[in-house]
């Protein structure tokens, strides 16, 4: 989600900056501006002094910029918070069952998994994402396939072998995963 916000708001940024800059280029190169335009001609203006005066006495003018920024910098902040937020699981809360508890980094437990993934029938590439609580993880994990593997018997295998391994040395009561599959590109094979 956080991705297409992202390119969204990039892309609605950069066009009105593309159109406004063009049309300034463009009209200061002295080419003839529409009747509706923001400006007229090459030695006018974007923004005059009595357009800068217009709305000052207005009684409503001042708290609708106030409102209207306080909006803008509320929203340039989620955005900042949510692309700065760590997305990766940094350690695991593994119950060492004396009260107390250890700390495994969360990328050792990633490759450990990504490792046992890759050494099963058919998978060719694996990649492991830890996400969510230190004491309550979660996986995400990718898998490309070999030509010939059979997908249902590789999630078959990678839920009861490499997260149950990984859940039970972790001393996990559960380790959801997300599986995302996909098939490893080859090259046709010549019939002669």
């Amino acid at each position: 989600m956080l991705r297409v916000v992202n390119r969204v708001l990039l892309g609605l940024a950069g066009l009105v900056l593309v159109v406004l800059g063009g049309s300034v280029l463009a009209i200061g190169l002295g080419a003839k501006p529409p009747s509706w335009w923001i400006h007229d001609g090459r030695h006018d203006v974007l923004l005059s002094d009595a357009d800068r005066a217009r709305w000052r006495d207005e009684s409503w003018w001042w708290p609708a910029v106030i409102a209207g920024l306080a909006v803008l910098l509320l929203l340039a902040l989620w955005w900042l918070s949510a692309v700065l937020r760590r997305r990766r699981l940094a350690e695991v809360l593994v119950d060492t069952g004396d009260g107390e508890g250890a700390l495994l980094r969360g990328r050792a437990l990633e490759g450990v998994l990504a490792g046992e993934a890759e050494g099963l029938d058919g998978v060719e590439r694996a990649r492991v994402l830890l996400t969510g609580r230190r004491s309550a993880p979660e996986a995400r994990v990718q898998l490309q396939l070999q030509p010939h593997a059979d997908p249902r018997e590789t999630l078959h295998l990678l839920t009861a072998e490499a997260l149950a391994h990984a859940r039970d040395s972790a001393g996990l009561a559960t380790l959801p995963a997300e599986v995302r599959l996909g098939a490893a590109k080859h090259r046709a094979e010549r019939v002669s």
